[in-house]
């Protein structure tokens, strides 16, 4: 296992930044995920501490060495591609034994690995076979078994899945999330799907532009974002974004839609708030928090909102309905067979508890 520490990490294309000042520590052991939009930047930071791309500033640090001028195949990282990048004419077997060929490893040492290897990924059957006879997962899975074989003390995946199907990325994030616990290494992994950052890391590293907008336990980035951009980038369907206005009423304050509806916020959070009243705000709110009272008296924190359903998209489990509040549309995420058509007119409860506000100028929460 390894512990990576990275300081002032900047990368130019010419005139374009790809990375703008990158601190980061990776903990031995970790599960890190790199997200973020296309061009933000996450591939090329992966392929710096890969060795792949020359860096224009800062260090590269691993177990306190710092590898910024070392070849790629002496920083002793194992990587998996995009496109698998298995060679065609060689079987399973050589595929996943190539590097320790390479490396000089006795015959029964390469055999003993590649057979372990094969077995935690299941594919001990297809040894013999070729990758043109293999499915897309299963090459994946030998891909991934000539990077587990080398021992390396960094293990980095450059988005993995994406050429698969949606049923096998789900099956191939279970596996790969019972790897890492099975073998512990250090490991670092790129993707755009928010999906795969939640279900697979200990730690989010969510950029934008080249930097990082916010860091943490993947709970922490959803429940606590730091900015619009992450409390919209987490999350699907996607946070709710709301003008508002932040006025006094009764004691308390409550957000104004330009429609002229309003939902008070939670009387603790009056001192935060205070300094901002008479701003125009925006505010968010996730499509999970908007239900359908069950009969029961409303909870401390709940309040109610009368909407006309617009639109009406059934997912077999749940039902996303849209309608308009102060001049865009809101989606909420509500159980089955709850409203099956448009024009369909009902009271939801906004849990007020969970709403954040945002400073539209800076567009950092408050």
């Amino acid at each position: 296992m390894a512990r990576l520490r990275i300081r002032g990490l900047t990368k130019n294309y010419g005139r374009v930044q790809a990375l703008r000042g990158i601190d980061l520590d990776i903990a031995e052991g970790e599960f890190c995920v790199f997200v973020g939009p296309s061009g933000c930047g996450k591939s090329t930071l992966l392929r710096t501490i890969a060795g792949l791309e020359d860096i224009d500033g800062g260090t590269i640090d691993i177990d306190g060495e710092v590898v910024n001028g070392m070849r790629p195949r002496d920083r002793n990282i194992a990587m998996v591609f995009q496109n698998y990048a298995l060679y065609p004419y060689l079987n399973v077997f050589e595929n996943i034994a190539f590097g320790l060929r390479a490396r000089r490893f006795g015959e029964a040492e390469i055999r003993r690995r590649v057979e372990r290897a094969a077995e935690m990924l299941g594919i001990s059957h297809l040894l013999d076979r070729l990758p043109r006879a293999l499915s897309g997962g299963q090459r994946q899975r030998v891909a991934i078994g000539r990077a587990i074989v080398r021992d390396a003390r960094l293990f980095l995946f450059d988005e993995p899945l994406s050429n698969l199907d949606a049923q096998l990325r789900e099956g191939m994030r279970a596996e790969i999330k019972r790897l890492h616990q099975e073998i512990g290494k250090t490991t670092i992994y790129v993707t755009h799907d928010q999906v795969e950052a939640m279900t697979l890391a200990d730690r989010i590293v969510l950029l934008k532009d080249g930097r990082i907008e916010q860091q943490g336990a993947p709970l922490d980035l959803f429940e606590r974002p730091a900015t619009r951009f992450v409390a919209g980038f987490l999350g699907s369907p996607q946070m709710n974004f709301v003008p508002c206005r932040l006025e006094p009423a009764n004691g308390g304050l409550v957000a104004r839609f330009t429609d002229g509806r309003f939902l008070p916020l939670p009387h603790e959070r009056i001192g935060r708030y205070a300094p901002w009243r008479g701003r125009e705000l925006i505010l968010g709110v996730r499509p999970e928090h908007l239900s359908r009272p069950d009969g029961a008296a409303h909870r401390p924190g709940q309040a109610p909102l009368r909407v006309l359903i617009d639109l009406v998209q059934p997912t077999g489990t749940r039902t996303y309905a849209a309608f308009r509040l102060g001049g865009v549309e809101v989606t909420a995420e509500l159980p089955a067979h709850l409203v099956e058509r448009a024009g369909t007119e009902l009271e939801l409860l906004v849990d007020t508890q969970r709403v954040i506000l945002i400073d539209p100028e800076t567009e950092r929460v408050i």
